[in-house]
């Protein structure tokens, strides 16, 4: 978001609601002034979907000297818990932000209760004992006009008193609602005489068992916008059709007061769409409950709690968001957009370590037994301030398998008989050979170094291909490594997961159970770090050089570390998967 305020200096284009934020004050809308609000229903964890409606929300209050507040939109009780109110806050002061003022849609409940009893006495709503189904087969189609329903004309007294015992306890769970009194034959299918209460035996997790009757999300939004002086209410596309009933709530509600100038206007942009992502909050709870994953922050859940645990960095999601931007129409955002934002941002902060994590044992034969160095390694080449650190190097070192083959091929600038190879910040090493076990799998590798080729000697300017990375096998700690790949096989799992279901009948868990992809998560227990890690606390950033980027996860003890890779240093999936 950029800073617009107090004359900054202007550093990219507008988006969209940055030119009507600013067309309103230099209109004098709203006495000049800008608040908004982010509301979440507190009915589960955040994701990368909020991420972007936050950083919109806090960031248009920040760049205009404005305000914007929390507002949990506490509806529905039966789905919600204190547990999500405090993680979402968690999550939105990682991302960097502050809000105003803490509020809740519960705090309104009278309001919202007097409000609809005023519209019931003014002929604008009325009691509706039918059944769910009978009132959306009503309710027609959009080209067909609906049917009134036959309470539409309930004697207002007998509508006050039905709805007094919607509160009290006495009415059951669906045998009757409130509905606004509109136009069953508009177009606008949301003016057909909409549901503003219902009736929910629940108790909640601020009133308690103080309310029965609670309000619909449509009726209690727009309304606690006006209540709390929202300038700029910020929504998603799909409530582009909501909007005039926002504004007709707002008109009902403004108590004989000029808004022309002072009120709450909605304004839509289009959501975050991610491939190989699913990001209902219905089906994230699924996972979550039916141990596909385990928890909200596994560091494959689209949770922004779980990309904090996979080693995300925060300044990487608003880098990610900042190269999407926010438009008026919908689009597939690729996942391999988002993990170069990962990327270019962690090469500024990660610290270089070496780390080995298909360890094989590589012998240098014509270096002392019994002697060892300790070599200077630079934590960050991208920020020299960063320092360094020694590692200690020995006769026997851990290195990658892979970086091993015994029978090469001709371009193969790794470890092979007869070649000669970098050891990273040590010393030139030329191959030898190499022992199998009865299995003929390769245990020892074993090279010969060369004593003038130490990094920083005249000659270890001579040249050669390849530079590998090592630990040293009596100076190591061994460590769990957890390779983390996507969660989904599928492009669209939320197609692929309809598709399923349509042509098997399976349920929706089975159906779940076989879209995930069976290699989203690697255990590899028996890896080797240099001990310069053992300090750093959970959720450091961290290069495993030649490898990719990791972090320490909170699971991680000084005797058993623990690390989550977060991305790869290169985009190898959208490579493969093209």
């Amino acid at each position: 978001m950029v800073e617009h305020s107090n004359g900054a200096e202007e550093k990219k284009s507008l988006n969209f609601i940055e030119q009507i934020v600013e067309k309103d004050l230099k209109g004098g809308k709203n006495d000049s002034k800008v608040q908004t609000r982010f509301p979440p229903e507190p009915n589960g964890y955040l994701h990368i979907g909020h991420a972007k409606a936050i950083c919109l929300d806090f960031g248009i209050a920040a760049a205009y000297g404005g305000v914007c507040n929390l507002r949990f939109d506490d509806t529905n009780p039966t789905k919600e818990d204190v547990e999500y109110v405090e993680a979402i806050k968690e999550d939105i002061l990682w991302l960097g932000y502050r809000w105003g003022n803490e509020y809740y849609a519960s705090d309104y409940f009278q309001q919202l209760w007097d409000f609809a009893v005023n519209l019931i006495k003014e002929g604008k709503a009325y009691i509706d004992e039918q059944t769910s189904e009978q009132i959306a087969a009503q309710k027609g189609t959009p080209t067909q006009p609906g049917t009134d329903s036959p309470y539409r004309n309930r004697p207002m007294e007998e509508s006050l008193e039905l709805f007094r015992r919607m509160n009290t306890g006495e009415i059951a769970e669906g045998a009757m609602v409130l509905r606004a009194k509109i136009d069953m034959a508009s177009p606008n299918m949301h003016f057909r005489d909409p549901i503003i209460y219902r009736v929910v035996n629940h108790p909640h997790h601020r009133t308690g068992t103080t309310w029965k009757a609670y309000p619909m999300y449509d009726f209690a939004h727009g309304q606690s916008d006006f209540f709390e002086g929202v300038t700029h209410s910020l929504c998603t596309l799909e409530f582009v059709p909501h909007r005039p009933l926002y504004d007709l709530f707002v008109d009902w509600v403004k108590e004989g007061k000029d808004l022309d100038d002072h009120r709450p206007h909605q304004y839509e942009f289009n959501k975050l769409n991610l491939t190989y992502t699913l990001m209902s909050k219905r089906n994230l709870l699924t996972l979550v409950k039916e141990g596909l994953v385990s928890g909200w922050d596994d560091p494959r859940m689209p949770t922004i709690c779980g990309f904090r645990r996979r080693g995300y960095s925060p300044e990487s999601i608003h880098k990610f968001i900042d190269k999407i931007g926010y438009t008026t129409y919908e689009a597939q955002n690729e996942y391999e957009l988002l993990e170069s934002a990962v990327r270019e941002d962690l090469n500024l902060r990660a610290t270089r370590v070496s780390a080995v994590i298909n360890p094989v044992k590589l012998i240098i034969t014509n270096y002392p037994e019994g002697t060892t160095e300790e070599l200077e390694a630079v934590n960050n080449p991208e920020n020299p301030d960063e320092g360094s650190h020694f590692v200690t190097f020995a006769r026997e070192l851990w290195m990658e398998r892979e970086d091993f083959m015994e029978d090469a091929p001709k371009k193969y600038f790794r470890m092979t008989p007869g070649q000669e190879v970098r050891l990273k910040n040590a010393y030139i090493v030329k191959c030898t050979g190499c022992k199998k076990n009865d299995a003929g799998e390769v245990i020892e590798v074993y090279c010969e170094y060369d004593p003038h080729t130490k990094s920083g000697m005249p000659d270890a300017n001579r040249k050669v291909k390849g530079t590998l990375h090592w630990v040293s096998v009596n100076h190591c700690v061994e460590a769990e490594v957890r390779l983390y790949d996507r969660l989904w096989k599928v492009e669209n799992p939320r197609e692929e997961l309809a598709t399923l279901q349509e042509t098997t009948g399976c349920t929706m868990l089975d159906a779940m159970k076989q879209a995930i992809n069976p290699a989203s998560l690697n255990v590899l227990p028996h890896c080797y770090i240099e001990p310069f890690v053992t300090d750093m606390k959970p959720l450091s950033y961290l290069q495993f050089q030649r490898i990719g980027y990791f972090n320490i996860d909170p699971d991680s003890t000084p005797e058993k570390p623990v690390f989550n890779r977060t991305v790869g240093l290169k985009d190898t999936w959208g490579k493969i998967n093209k």
